[in-house]
């Protein structure tokens, strides 16, 4: 049976007559940068999010740049963000010209916050935190505000794995991923769990005047044509993108739904596999899954890949090497070694088919596939 790891034109097919109207009235209307479309789904994606205010942006790490510079992260800052995520976190940090400070991983995948507390109780001054809610699973953000209010750091989520995911706080309160910082940043790249038809990305934050000042950077400092009241930059979201994320709006709270449910089926199929840990979804939290990691012997994943492949079963690799042993990085001078669990894991992850359309006759196949690699593995030695 063929399992494509994601399948874009199934969904778009699934929604294609509204998809289809949507952006010909951006095209009707000639509003192909920001303006109505893109205006209509900054109030509902705030709206969605429990936040105040959203600002539509031209890709996840335009998002990311966007936040931190509105916020002041500028030269000689240094920010707290885990080894093991996508570049985008890092370069963001980078282009503000601030230092990235790598932190280990917890069992979880997410960031070790007993090793931020003793960063920032014994090193050198941070000014700043970027926790990364990494495949959809919510950070422990509680202790990563009492950490920051107690040190005086800001926080600037990176939510680009995680619309919809959610967590309680300690006052029980349920709280959506991206809103507890000053800023979160969101990204829709087309395989996301909210994609665009295109790259599109979207900040979001309670804060009036950091609303303000972003609304600034990302329109070329300006508010008003020609009139630039700051150095700012082109981040502007695209009309079309704007039509087609509004439409999927109305779907993404039943197509997380979905990929609960189908990370559900995985975990029931997988408890008898010993070969392989399925990913936990921690008390207090609701996982968005973005994408589904599992861990199986480093020495056993390369033959499992070619494996599943043979038998038409996608998968891939989020993230394979740490940030630390990237040479575009190589100057902050990392060692292997330095971050143990974040290196380990990336020998062991594996991502595993993970889209709404998914069946489960699919999930079952993907399992059982696994299985009859680790039996045919275990017979032959």
């Amino acid at each position: 049976m063929y399992v494509p790891f994601v399948d874009l034109k199934l969904q778009y097919r699934n929604i294609k007559s509204e998809i289809d109207a949507s952006i010909q009235r951006v095209l009707d209307s000639a509003s192909f940068v920001m303006g109505p479309h893109v205006e209509q789904f900054e109030k509902a994606f705030a709206g969605m999010n429990g936040a105040a205010y959203c600002v539509g942006t031209s890709s996840g790490t335009d998002s990311l740049h966007l936040a931190l510079w509105a916020v002041g992260i500028g030269r000689n800052d240094r920010v707290l963000l885990p080894v093991n995520t996508f570049i985008a976190t890092a370069e963001a940090v980078s282009l503000c010209g601030a230092t990235p400070v790598f932190v280990d991983c917890d069992e979880n995948f997410t960031i070790d916050v007993a090793a931020i507390g003793d960063l920032v109780a014994s090193g050198p001054p941070v000014r700043a935190i970027v926790p990364v809610h990494l495949y959809g699973q919510p950070v422990d953000m509680d202790a990563i505000l009492d950490i920051a209010g107690t040190h005086g750091l800001i926080v600037v989520e990176d939510a680009c794995h995680a619309d919809l995911a959610r967590w309680q706080d300690g006052a029980g309160a349920w709280r959506t991923a991206g809103t507890a910082g000053s800023a979160g940043a969101f990204s829709f790249f087309p395989g996301k769990n909210l994609g665009a038809y295109g790259e599109a990305g979207a900040v979001v934050t309670n804060d009036p005047a950091l609303y303000k000042k972003m609304r600034h950077i990302h329109n070329h400092g300006s508010m008003k044509r020609y009139e630039h009241v700051m150095i700012g930059h082109n981040y502007r979201m695209e009309g079309i993108q704007g039509a087609v994320l509004s439409v999927k709006l109305n779907y993404i709270a039943e197509w997380t739904r979905k990929r609960q449910e189908h990370a559900e089926q995985y975990r029931r199929l997988l408890e008898n596999v010993e070969e392989a840990t399925a990913p936990q979804v921690l008390a207090g939290r609701t996982h968005a899954f973005h994408l589904y990691v599992v861990r199986v012997q480093a020495e056993a994943r390369g033959e499992l890949i070619k494996y599943l492949q043979a038998h038409g079963i996608a998968t891939g690799l989020h993230y394979p090497t740490p940030l630390h042993l990237q040479k575009a990085y190589a100057h902050l001078g990392y060692k292997k070694g330095d971050f143990p669990k974040a290196e380990k894991f990336a020998d062991e992850i594996l991502s595993l088919p993970m889209y709404p359309e998914l069946t489960e006759t699919q999930i079952y196949c993907v399992v059982e596939t696994m299985k009859d690699f680790f039996v045919g593995r275990i017979r032959h030695g």
